[in-house]
């Protein structure tokens, strides 16, 4: 690569904080170009040609998380292949194991700008994602994945969230609150 560094944002909140959500007004209104780790995993997993089809088949039912060399695999060339600069990844870094896979793998390709993290009530979360799961066909929007993925967050993701706060990296916006309202306090992120 000819020593361009990718601009990054990290989207992290638990399942249902509205990060998707976001991230789609965020790429409309700002230009970044929205990667979701978890779609990219769920369309790597329909491929029939995939190497890493079973492999992530596999923690997408456990509620676990996939091996982070996939991850970022699938997320370096889906940069690539945007031909853009500027990108918001959504529900990435999910643990320690993410955070130093990441930073082994994409340093000096990538460079965390901020971390937006949408603090959002555990009961919000679930109500939201059974809610959504009614219509996404989500096989992971249902109670017991929903627990697992939960707790996965808690115990797994929040320590990501509390490094990049210790370097002064993390916007932390209350998702708890209208669509909108979370929208209006992202745009005060974006212009600071």
């Amino acid at each position: 690569m000819s020593g361009t560094c990718y601009n990054v944002m990290f989207v992290l909140g638990g399942p249902g904080a509205g990060k998707g959500t976001q991230c789609q007004k965020i790429e409309q209104e700002f230009g970044y170009v929205h990667l979701s780790a978890g779609d990219l995993l769920r369309a790597e997993r329909k491929k029939d040609e995939s190497e890493y089809k079973d492999e992530i088949e596999k923690h997408i039912r456990n509620g676990s998380i996939v091996p982070v060399e996939i991850t970022c695999a699938l997320l370096q060339k889906a940069m690539k292949e945007s031909g853009k600069n500027h990108f918001l990844i959504d529900g990435f870094p999910r643990n320690k194991d993410n955070l130093d896979g990441w930073n082994n793998t994409m340093q000096g390709i990538a460079e965390v700008k901020r971390v937006i993290f949408f603090n959002c009530p555990v009961d919000t979360c679930v109500e939201r994602c059974l809610t959504r799961g009614k219509t996404s066909g989500r096989a992971d929007d249902n109670k017991e994945s929903l627990e697992k993925r939960i707790r996965t967050y808690e115990e797994s993701t929040m320590p990501v969230i509390k490094h990049y706060r210790s370097l002064d990296l993390v916007a932390e916006v209350s998702a708890d609150q209208k669509e909108d309202e979370v929208f209006n306090d992202v745009k005060k992120i974006f212009s600071s």
